[in-house]
């Protein structure tokens, strides 16, 4: 989308906050084209494809990893950026960095890791996305991290606790840290990516706790929102009852996919118009524009209850969740013991805890194992 075609009160990239490092145009690609080429190529950006979504990496080739899980939030909010006029490459580079810095093993391993990093300021998932980005990345001659717009970095710092926040600021006046103090908003790009990353969960979080067994279609189908569409199907194609394969689930979730989206799109545009912001600035002082419907919004609530009850605390998952925590506790331990078991440029960090973290939360599921293993000499996982 060029930049005349962006609403009013989209994130224009000629008008962007700009890098904290001052660098020459990269003609003929905008500053947030730039942005989402640099984390395309970033070294954690790979490593997302052998970091657990929800089934941990060794439990099957099929299941989402936080690479395809960051895709499809990418495009879901591409789709959605264009329809309503948005700045389309800015939400392609939040969605493709926002989880960059989830450890090994999804939630498990980042609860873990914070409860290591408890005596030493803890540990946030989105703040260790925005620290791999403005540090941890090493790629250039004269800086750290990948040196992004404000507005990218802004959009990958999704939450964050008022203490992380007026450290962020101490360091960074008027950053990224800023608006959780003040109460402000972040752009509608950025809000784009919140929403569309619970849609991309949802969804494929339903379609992996079929593939795996956990959940059964029979189960899902007492869900209203998953019924209404799976009933949708079956009207118009009712042999589907009775096929083996999954093209009843597919089109079931390509519904529900498509109607979040434009329910999403629709919500959005008018409130948009109720509040009519005079540009992308205004948005932040109003409240969250990128909207579901009520009625959406509580279906999707009701879709939350349902998966969290029935497959994140499954016991086989619970299971592996509790060799998750352990494995990176005794890593965090043992690296903490001996930090020349890292590489030397973690090992002679001045704050060791915090290195320690940064290696942790590096590491894809299996190096993780590997390592695990190499220090304890135990294997946990079959």
């Amino acid at each position: 989308m060029n930049p005349g075609d962006l609403a009013r009160w989209a994130s224009d990239p000629r008008h962007t906050r700009g890098r904290r490092i001052a660098e020459a145009l990269s003609p003929p690609r905008n500053e947030h084209q730039r942005d989402r080429d640099r984390i395309v190529h970033s070294t954690a950006f790979r490593r997302l494809v052998y970091k657990t979504q929800v089934f941990l990496n060794h439990e099957g080739d099929l299941f989402r990893t936080r690479l395809t899980h960051s895709l499809e939030v990418a495009q879901l909010g591409r789709s959605a950026a264009r329809a309503l006029q948005l700045n389309e490459d800015l939400v392609e580079a939040i969605a493709l960095a926002h989880d960059l810095g989830h450890t090994p093993f999804g939630h498990a391993g980042q609860d873990a890791l914070h409860d290591c990093m408890a005596s030493h300021g803890g540990f946030e998932h989105n703040l260790q996305s925005l620290r791999v980005v403005d540090r941890l990345e090493v790629r250039y001659p004269t800086f750290d991290g990948l040196n992004l717009c404000f507005e990218t970095r802004e959009g990958i710092l999704k939450h964050c606790s008022r203490h992380n926040a007026e450290r962020l600021v101490q360091a960074e006046a008027e950053g990224p840290g800023q608006r959780f103090l003040d109460g402000t908003r972040p752009s509608l790009e950025a809000q784009l990516v919140n929403l569309a990353d619970e849609i991309a969960y949802n969804a494929h979080d339903i379609d992996d706790g079929l593939r795996s067994g956990l959940i059964t279609l029979e189960q899902i189908g007492q869900v209203p929102l998953f019924a209404r569409w799976r009933d949708e199907v079956l009207a118009e194609h009712p042999g589907l009852a009775e096929q083996p394969g999954r093209r009843l689930l597919f089109e079931t979730l390509r519904r529900l996919l498509s109607a979040q989206m434009g329910d999403l799109v629709a919500s959005t545009a008018q409130s948009l118009a109720d509040a009519a912001p005079a540009d992308a600035d205004a948005v932040r002082a109003l409240p969250p524009l990128v909207t579901l419907s009520p009625g959406l919004r509580a279906q999707n609530a009701e879709l939350k209850r349902f998966l969290f009850a029935e497959l994140y605390r499954h016991p086989q998952l619970v299971q592996s969740t509790a060799l998750a925590k352990t494995v990176v506790a005794e890593l965090f331990a043992a690296y903490l013991a001996a930090p020349a078991e890292m590489p030397p440029d973690f090992a002679q960090a001045r704050d060791i805890p915090r290195a320690v973290a940064d290696y942790i939360a590096g590491m894809t599921d299996r190096y993780a194992l590997r390592e695990h293993h190499r220090l304890t000499g135990r294997r946990l996982f079959a």
